[in-house]
């Protein structure tokens, strides 16, 4: 999942808490071993790390998860209101660009991007696209190409299988192939009708993946675009599609002789 790039990292510590000769801010190395687990509800302790606080900053931010790079941002942003008189750069509007990049990686905490077994060089550029547009310009600028990466993997799916379908064969009517021709799916578990009840609302969120693409993202000039919030609702759906898809996939893969 896409977190903050080093430049991102670097401009926090350096240029927003500021860290001249490796001394972060005001922090002293007992209060910054307290901050992780008392502002950001981290269990980390940076007491026995090597390196000066701000190595020490940085290789937890490098290792943090999205959500939690989140937290981080927020507490420091809490920490150290903008204050250009006791750090140059520690400005407002490096101040919003941080508490806009927490919501985004809020955001991107979600459903994992997929590594599909069965793909394409279509798929796998479409995702590899769509995981930096989310990163480096939010989740409403990824939404053309998850939906690309979706109904390019179908596609191959069915082209694996030797199920035939149209050119202009729509996701739905693609899923929906895969559904009735596919020996995965063949056999669904316990309480199969509950797992149609899930695979029918799949359908339903494939039917308006396309509107949304074509009307409410950057895949078009759109004038009005979706919110990142649920522009990330969209991208995590699909990927939870793609993802049941796969799995079923190799489960059924290694159990044949």
């Amino acid at each position: 999942m896409a977190g903050l790039n080093p430049s991102e990292i670097r401009k926090l510590a350096n240029q927003y808490i500021g860290a001249p000769n490796g001394i972060l801010g005001n922090f002293t190395y007992t209060t910054l071993a307290d901050f992780f687990p008392e502002y950001c509800n981290l269990e980390i302790d940076t007491s026995r790390m090597p390196g000066t606080m701000r190595d020490r900053f940085i290789s937890v931010i490098e290792s943090a998860s999205p959500g939690d790079q989140a937290a981080i941002i927020r507490a420091v942003l809490a920490k150290y209101p903008p204050d250009p008189t006791a750090c140059a750069t520690r400005t407002r509007a490096l101040h919003d660009f941080f508490a806009d990049r927490a919501k985004r990686l809020d955001a991107s905490s979600g459903v994992e991007s997929p590594t599909p077994v069965i793909t394409s060089k279509v798929v796998q550029r479409a995702i590899g696209d769509a995981e930096e547009l989310i990163r480096s310009s939010g989740a409403t600028s990824g939404i053309d190409r998850i939906h690309t990466a979706l109904h390019g993997y179908l596609r191959a799916v069915c082209r694996d299988a030797n199920i035939p379908y149209t050119q202009k064969a729509t996701m739905v009517v693609l899923f929906n192939l895969l559904r009735e021709k596919h020996q995965a799916f063949q056999n669904l578990g316990p309480r199969p009708q509950d797992i149609i009840h899930i695979l029918r609302s799949m359908t339903s969120i494939m039917d308006v993946l396309n509107p949304i693409r074509n009307d409410l993202s950057l895949a078009h000039a759109n004038e009005i675009l979706l919110e990142p919030e649920e522009a990330m609702l969209t991208i995590n759906a699909a990927r939870t599609i793609l993802n049941y898809i796969d799995a079923k996939l190799a489960s059924t893969a290694s159990l044949s002789p």
